[in-house]
């Protein structure tokens, strides 16, 4: 076959591909499903069931229009975090390589990566918005609210993601993921998802105010309510193009250095 007869197709097409392979992967090894799945819904109903009454109580309202989009961002998170794991062995495996020799367009394994991530942070922030709307959350300011309301967890998943990757293309063994791991945890319990930011300790509040989920909690509060304001919104922006500026070039170097062996 000569050159000139080996077409390529489009880069969309080819990270759907990639995006596939990891969709069949994780059908046959559902860690990745059950931390982005599960997780976040068993947390979504445990706490409104034990804590929801006693919050209500307490402050007049349940937090449910805060607690849903905190679980829907930890599936994001914690999904990425595990199906960053396997970068390390599929780069000490020859797998990388194997994509860089491949006919295809050379950014198509990492944006269908990121393309697999997205996908699956939709598919469970519709669940867990679906778990708390039967739970008692309410879009008092229009179903419309629900489309962005839904996709602010998916530009999150995605620059966590990147950050992610960036990393792990450079990791040598798992102590990067059980930091990861714990760093994100601490997010999410000292976040307004869990309680309002007066509940917590003085101390404590201006990282509780200030940390990234509190943007984007208040973001997909004020969809949820109708009651959206620019400053979560623009601070949810800048976080994730600020990530996405730093880390995606790394991301690209990380998975040209380790498809040639560097």
């Amino acid at each position: 076959m000569t050159r000139t007869e080996v077409r390529r197709h489009s880069l969309a097409l080819e990270s759907c591909l990639f995006a596939g392979r990891l969709f069949a992967k994780w059908r046959r090894h559902p860690g990745v499903p059950v931390q982005a799945l599960l997780f976040p819904t068993v947390l979504l109903i445990t706490y409104n069931l034990l804590v929801g009454k006693s919050m209500a109580m307490m402050t007049g309202t349940d937090n449910l229009d805060a607690l849903v989009p905190m679980c829907a961002v930890a599936g994001g998170m914690f999904g990425a975090i595990g199906a960053a794991i396997a970068i390390p062995n599929e780069r000490s495996g020859g797998l990388l390589t194997r994509f860089w020799t491949l006919p295809v367009h050379r950014a198509s394994a990492l944006t269908g990566r990121l393309l697999a991530e997205a996908t699956r942070t939709l598919v469970g922030s519709a669940v867990v918005t679906a778990v708390g709307v039967a739970l008692g959350l309410r879009f008092t300011g229009g179903w419309l609210a629900v489309v962005p309301y839904l996709l602010v967890p998916v530009f999150i998943a995605v620059a966590f993601a990147t950050f992610v990757t960036a990393l792990a293309l450079r990791s040598e063994g798992t102590a990067l993921f059980m930091w990861l791991g714990t760093s994100s945890i601490g997010l999410v319990f000292a976040s307004p998802g869990l309680a309002p930011v007066e509940m917590f300790p003085g101390w404590l509040r201006p990282f509780v105010e200030h940390q990234p989920m509190a943007s984007v909690i208040e973001t997909m509060r004020g969809l949820s309510t109708g009651e959206l304001t620019a400053a979560p919104a623009l601070v949810t922006a800048g976080w994730v193009v600020a990530i996405m500026a730093v880390f995606l070039p790394l991301a690209v170097r990380g998975y040209r250095a380790a498809a040639r062996g560097e």
